[in-house]
């Protein structure tokens, strides 16, 4: 199994012609209450196969939709539930063992555990990079984003600056959702240290590679940019923009993920940080 090698290759991974194509499809449109009823559906119908290869990657998917949706604690518990299985079916080292850990780092972020998910985001980045496949260089970019993010959090925006920009340089020019996802880190981590002209330019640029993806691709990453966006404005002194890029990346955080989404929380903090009109 691999993880996807298209736009969404680091959402979810798959088999071809297998029974993962309908949860993961429907995982990556943007539909995941669907997608996890339909994950665990293929997980329960597979529960007596011993070491089902599809069964414990459903089980991931259904991790991934429970996130989406904003129950952070119950995706954390899914992935501490899957991590010794699979360590024992898909090796310690395995790519898919790697996204698996890199996931549930990120979740500890959403859930404020910023320590943790530095730790273990790191622990990841290192092993990954021994692995020399393009498989296992996605699951050190995907997990050098969670440090990123987890190191902003904690005020160290000078590492975090120099972490997004070592997976960057790692993505080799590839514009995709991923790419979106680090640029939006960067801007936060140069936001964090004042630098809010570099910030808003690699803001601006997430934001078109954002617009220029097809509309059923955008769902994950919607108001990332955005975020960033408005918060660089705010810094140059430009509340106006600043509260109608931010307006947008609240509504669009809370139409694809719901309330209680990390995201969607953020996008409100900085709604009310800037103020009303």
């Amino acid at each position: 199994m691999k993880l996807f090698r298209s736009r969404g290759r680091h959402d979810a991974p798959a088999v071809a012609g297998s029974p993962l194509d309908q949860p993961v499809a429907l995982y990556k449109a943007g539909r995941y209450v669907a997608a996890e009823a339909a994950a665990r559906a293929v997980a329960e119908s597979r529960s007596t196969l011993p070491d089902d290869h599809a069964a414990l990657v459903a089980w991931s998917v259904v991790g991934l939709a429970t996130s989406a949706q904003g129950r952070h604690a119950e995706a954390v518990a899914v992935y501490d539930r899957l991590l010794p299985d699979f360590g024992r079916v898909f090796g310690a080292e395995g790519v898919l063992t790697l996204k698996l850990r890199s996931d549930r780092a990120q979740e500890l972020a959403r859930l404020g555990r910023y320590t943790e998910c530095e730790a273990e985001c790191a622990a990841v980045a290192r092993i990954a990079d021994r692995g020399g496949s393009p498989e296992t260089g996605f699951a050190a970019a995907a997990a050098r984003n969670g440090l990123a993010f987890a190191l902003t959090e904690q005020g160290r925006h000078e590492e975090a600056e120099a972490t997004a920009r070592e997976a960057l340089a790692a993505q080799g020019g590839e514009q995709d959702r991923f790419t979106i996802t680090l640029l939006a880190v960067l801007a936060r981590s140069l936001n964090g240290q004042g630098r809010h002209e570099e910030a808003l330019a690699a803001a601006e640029r997430a934001d078109a590679l954002w617009q220029a993806l097809p509309e059923g691709e955008r769902h994950s990453e919607s108001g990332a940019a955005g975020m960033a966006r408005a918060t660089a404005l705010l810094g140059l002194g430009r509340t106006a923009e600043a509260r109608t890029h931010a307006a947008a990346a609240h509504r669009a955080r809370l139409a694809v993920h719901g309330p209680e989404h990390r995201g969607t929380a953020d996008a409100q903090a900085l709604l009310d940080r800037i103020g009303p009109a």
